[in-house]
């Protein structure tokens, strides 16, 4: 279903933007990462015809009458980049928490069409949502039918969560307003529970499953670190998803939480931030991804400090697990975990993802495997890489190019300066 979307969408875009013009576009490329290359191509040309890349010839070859060149023979051209850890409902803010009484379900919705094309315009044209109201469900809709511009999206929906657990919706609010939210807002306390809400999660029209392991940061709740979910529900819950044909994601900063949601064959640990040696090698055993989110880490750090931003409750979590990521990550990257690239984007303003690729390599991965880790690995985690990740033929042309070297300044990815999806320029 999912590779029959992305050709679908893709076309219907072509055709929007081209009419029925038969045309094909040739790249110029000064030099081509392929995201499955560890060095990069000097003087490449690419030939894309539709939302479709035809042919990757060495040297630049010259176009035909009828066709079109963009001449990127000065800069660095790579696959289109994928975060695998975004929430474009909404962005950080002091009045963040207050939001969630004065919005409606239009005004998230106009605000995350905006979010969705900054994301675009940062170069990450696929991203993968883990967690909203479930507007982010139509906003993945609105932009397969071009009325939005932003990334390819797959979406969890609204995320899985126990009672008084990190995605309560109603966690800080008067008793009032709290009511005893169940499965279809996402909220299970037994596996009767876990199946009927990965269900209703399919029935809405969610891709994955995203779940929340353990406490988090920013949630009004005391508890960031301790394990949320009992095993049997975890396993009901993960043996559901599979039935759906849908993976799972896994928010985690507590090493109890995290080892049971691998152990109960999660697709994907998000955060991981007290991840311990043992988590690591079961990690490495069952074929786990890690998404480390460092960016999240630093810029909750960093707010912490700053009187008022978050609730009292956040800020010591903000404190105490923001900084140790980074560190996490390097652990983990050098034990040898599968890495998939992940901001956490919506915690950090929206169109800033690329700093993640400078604290990665800050913190001992090479800039290569940085850049595959937001291509061919992220493509691998989403199960989409007979179609993105990479720039083959007959995969599909989504392309970006930056004006440096990013092996030798990795901040150039920071500022993308071209940007196709499905064959359609968005930047340039």
């Amino acid at each position: 279903m999912n590779k029959l979307r992305l050709l679908l969408s893709g076309c219907l875009l072509l055709c929007l933007s081209m009419g029925a013009i038969a045309q094909k576009t040739y790249i110029h490329c000064g030099q081509l990462i392929t995201g499955i290359h560890e060095k990069p191509l000097p003087e490449m040309t690419l030939v894309i015809n539709g939302n479709t890349i035809e042919q990757v010839a060495k040297g630049f070859v010259q176009t035909g009458e009828q066709d079109r060149l963009i001449d990127l023979s000065e800069k660095t051209v790579m696959p289109g980049l994928m975060d695998m850890h975004v929430h474009l409902e909404s962005e950080t803010s002091p009045k963040r928490y207050e939001e969630n009484f004065r919005f409606n379900e239009a005004d998230i919705a106009f605000r995350s069409a905006t979010y969705a094309k900054k994301t675009l315009m940062a170069g990450f044209t696929t991203v993968r949502d883990l967690g909203g109201t479930g507007v982010n469900i139509a906003l993945r809709k609105a932009i397969e039918d071009g009325w939005a511009e932003g990334p390819r999206v797959f979406t969890s929906g609204k995320s899985i969560a126990t009672t008084g657990g990190h995605a309560d919706p109603t966690n800080g609010v008067k008793k009032a307003l709290m009511g005893d939210p169940g499965p279809a807002e996402g909220v299970v306390n037994s596996p009767e529970d876990a199946k009927k809400a990965v269900r209703q999660r399919y029935k809405n029209g969610a891709d994955l499953i995203k779940i929340t392991a353990t406490g988090g940061v920013l949630s009004v709740a005391k508890d960031g670190q301790g394990p949320q979910f009992q095993m049997d529900e975890l396993e009901a819950i993960i043996e559901t998803a599979r039935d759906y044909g849908m993976s799972t994601a896994a928010h985690a900063h507590g090493t109890e939480g995290m080892k049971r949601a691998v152990l109960a064959g999660i697709t994907s640990i998000e955060h991981g931030t007290m991840m311990t040696e043992e988590v690591m090698d079961l990690m490495i055993e069952k074929g786990t991804y890690y998404v480390p989110t460092i960016s999240a880490g630093k810029f909750v750090a960093e707010k912490a400090e700053i009187m008022g931003y978050y609730p009292a409750l956040v800020v010591p979590k903000a404190k105490t697990i923001g900084p140790q990521i980074q560190k996490t990550f390097g652990k983990a990257y050098q034990k040898g975990v599968k890495i998939a690239f992940g901001t956490d984007a919506g915690v950090f303003p929206h169109g800033q993802n690329g700093k993640e690729f400078g604290y990665m390599v800050e913190a001992g991965m090479p800039p290569m495997k940085a850049i595959q880790s937001a291509t061919i690995e992220a493509a691998k985690l989403l199960r989409v890489e007979e179609w993105l990740g990479s720039i083959e033929e007959g995969k599909l042309a989504d392309i970006i190019a930056v004006d440096e070297n990013p092996l030798e300044d990795i901040h150039t990815m920071e500022r993308v300066s071209f940007v196709m999806k499905n064959g359609k320029v968005f930047l340039q």
